[in-house]
């Protein structure tokens, strides 16, 4: 049977390392292994299951009263779990900024659950600690190119930070906006700081009616959580119309100033290096210059498009980042590292002191723990993976796989701009595009109207939504989609397939496919056929 007898010696076994490879519990590990590095292998991104049919697998909702044997558990698990999981290491997922990863990472995350270290506290993580600290110095070197005697002073100082790890984008954003907010209303003689007399005090001592962040309307969704948690209010995230896809610095200026006209306070400019739709980078050098003028911080989001600093033939496309006042950048996309690898980046070591606590039995006063400025409490190793990555690959390995993503998407885009039923919407500035299928006499007698013909875009948006539902159900492959405003329709957003190009197995047989897929799946629809009959 598939339940263990409940006894002490036997849980005592469960916390005990397998002596020998021969071992029951190593056996089962290679079964394990052998059926996920299976499961990987496949072409196909998921199994026909529905999720209501999947949900079926998972419908209990009371604690197993009995412990079951690991044999019995792991057969469970890839049956119901794996069996059913999307496989991100398809070639033909293409959909979202995940993808595959190095083989390396598997035995690297055996040795961090095995570790189990906690990196809030130098005393569950005295090595760890060091390393993230280094880690968090190459990136920041990376991005800010201090000299030498910088870094020395500062990589491992109990009183600065270069930045904070955190488990992904979301976190370092919020983490950026909190050292902001702190900074924008520090101590005085006649008020101890928002982060102590909180931010009704804050406002009333600066004279704010009320605090505000600018970005692009391709902002992530981050932002607006952001600043609903530290009490400013959804509304004050004012977001810029954004055709072009990238944030005006003279719409940013204008607004800022008339906000600040009105008594406010622009608390950050954020620019976007690759946003999370159309992966364009917003121009970092101009919008530099609007928060010296405004007097706010300036906030970079480079989470998807940071790792492009690694490719000497396209890091000019993120000038001006170095002039931020922080960065965020996630290791779990361009850098392939797995998930839970975010970071925020400080180029003032001093900033990280604007959220700085302490505790007596942890963060004491001096102590080098990293919990003392990040918001997360308890934290594991994956600063571990990131370090191991960026020494396992190089710069110049960074280098390849940033370069050939670039120009597999100016590929994909030359491929869809050749087909006469594929529309490109957003050429790729990185290597994220989108377009959606349109006949070629609907195009034509598009391109012929002075105005958007509405009732079109609303046919083939619905044509979109179906063909990409049904795509992804088939399980053979997947896109994404999105809806966005652009320069052929500024006054109406239209539904595009978003495509991220990031696994370097991804080949243009597999992309070719994908197009040849699309095209029989709409052929297969009403609409399609209504379209087609359109004159030109």
């Amino acid at each position: 049977m598939g339940t263990a007898e409940v006894s002490l010696e036997y849980l005592f076994k469960v916390f005990t390392l397998p002596e020998s490879k021969d071992s029951k519990l190593a056996q089962i590990e290679q079964h394990l292994s052998d059926n996920l590095a299976d499961f990987l292998s496949q072409h196909v991104v998921t199994k026909v299951n529905s999720l209501s049919q999947i949900e079926k697998s998972f419908a209990e909702y009371s604690v197993p009263e009995s412990p079951e044997f690991v044999s019995k558990h792991a057969e469970d698990l890839l049956d119901k779990l794996v069996a059913n999981s999307v496989n991100t290491y398809s070639p033909s997922f293409i959909g979202h900024m995940t993808s595959a990863l190095p083989y390396f990472h598997l035995p690297l995350a055996k040795l961090l659950v095995g570790l189990n270290q906690n990196l809030v506290k130098i005393e569950t993580s005295k090595a760890f600690t060091p390393l993230e600290r280094q880690m968090l110095g190459m990136m920041h070197e990376l991005v800010y190119k201090q000299p030498a005697d910088f870094y020395q002073s500062y990589l491992h100082s109990a009183n600065h930070a270069l930045g904070a790890f955190c488990s992904g984008g979301t976190i370092a954003n919020i983490t950026a906006l909190w050292v902001a907010r702190n900074k924008a209303m520090p101590a005085t003689t006649q008020f101890r700081g928002v982060a102590q007399e909180g931010l009704a005090a804050g406002m009333l001592h600066y004279g704010y009616k009320k605090m505000g962040i600018i970005s692009s309307k391709r902002g992530h969704y981050s932002l607006s959580k952001a600043v609903d948690l530290l009490g400013l209010g959804r509304q004050q995230m004012m977001t810029i119309d954004c055709p072009s896809q990238r944030l005006s610095a003279e719409k940013a200026l204008a607004l800022g100033k008339q906000f600040q006209a009105e008594g406010n306070k622009v608390l950050s400019i954020v620019g976007i290096a690759g946003t999370t739709e159309t992966g364009h980078i917003d121009p970092l050098d101009e919008l530099a210059d609007v928060a010296e003028e405004l007097g706010c911080h300036f906030h970079v989001d480079a989470a998807w498009g940071g790792a492009t600093l690694f490719s000497k033939e396209h890091n000019r496309l993120l000038k001006g980042i170095e002039r931020a006042d922080s960065v965020t950048m996630d290791a779990h996309k361009q850098m392939y590292v797995p998930m839970g690898a975010g970071m925020v980046l400080f180029k003032n070591p001093n900033d990280s002191n604007a959220v700085r606590h302490h505790a007596q039995y942890i963060l004491r006063e001096g102590s080098k723990d990293l919990g003392a400025t990040t918001l997360e409490g308890s934290r594991n190793g994956m600063a571990m993976m990131v370090y191991a990555s960026l020494h396992i690959f190089g710069r110049q390995g960074y280098e390849l796989l940033i370069n050939q993503s670039i120009e597999k998407a100016k590929i994909f885009a030359r491929m869809i701009q050749s087909h006469p039923d594929f529309e490109l919407v957003t050429s790729p500035t990185l290597s994220l595009l989108t377009y959606r299928l349109n006949p070629q006499n609907v195009q034509t007698k598009m391109k012929s109207q002075a105005t958007i013909d509405e009732a079109l875009n609303k046919k083939l948006d619905d044509l979109t939504v179906i063909v990409q539902k049904q795509q992804r159900e088939a399980g053979k492959s997947f896109v994404s989609r999105t809806r966005l405003q652009t320069k052929t329709y500024p006054e109406q957003a239209i539904t595009v397939f978003r495509v991220v190009l990031a696994n370097p197995l991804t080949t243009e047989t597999d992309l070719q496919n994908i197009l040849d897929e699309q095209i029989a799946l709409a052929g297969n629809t009403h609409i399609w056929q209504k379209l087609c009959q359109q004159p030109s």
